[in-house]
């Protein structure tokens, strides 16, 4: 979805880790000082293969939202939360996220953390955005306890 014509937006990749939290708020800073609108992706799929057995892609899309609805305003507050559009799409996380910052003045995620011998192995969706976007990526880590 591109939605450059509605102005500009702020895409941030939302999967409940205390990262993704992170990563929204800072979306949030950045859109109030650039007058930009903030969508929340969350990238969601039903696991298949060989050693999954087949499950009916019949998900229940309203109540995932409003759980999701639920999360955003115990992680930002209520009138924060109300000023962020939440966007859930089936796909690959990596793909369904480059999608959606089409055309958008940011893309932001958050970062697990990992260091280099598990990035490298294990691969990670912030830096396949980094490396494939058409926007500028933030990537935003979580405060240090």
């Amino acid at each position: 979805m591109d939605g450059s014509a509605l102005g500009p937006r702020v895409v941030v990749g939302v999967d409940g880790s205390p990262s993704s939290w992170e990563a929204l708020r800072w979306a949030l800073r950045h859109a109030e000082l650039t007058g930009a609108t903030v969508d929340a992706v969350t990238a969601w799929d039903v696991p298949q293969g060989w050693f999954v057995p087949s499950v009916d892609a019949d998900v229940d899309l309203e109540s995932a939202r409003q759980r999701q609805l639920r999360e955003l305003r115990d992680a930002l507050g209520d009138e924060a939360a109300a000023s962020v559009r939440v966007r859930l799409v089936r796909g690959n996380p990596t793909d369904v996220l480059l999608s959606a910052a089409k055309g958008a003045q940011a893309l932001v995620v958050g970062s697990r953390g990992r260091g280099g011998v598990a990035r490298a192995l294990l691969g990670s969706v912030s830096l396949e955005v980094a490396h494939h976007a058409t926007c500028p990526v933030v990537i935003v880590r979580p405060p240090s306890s």
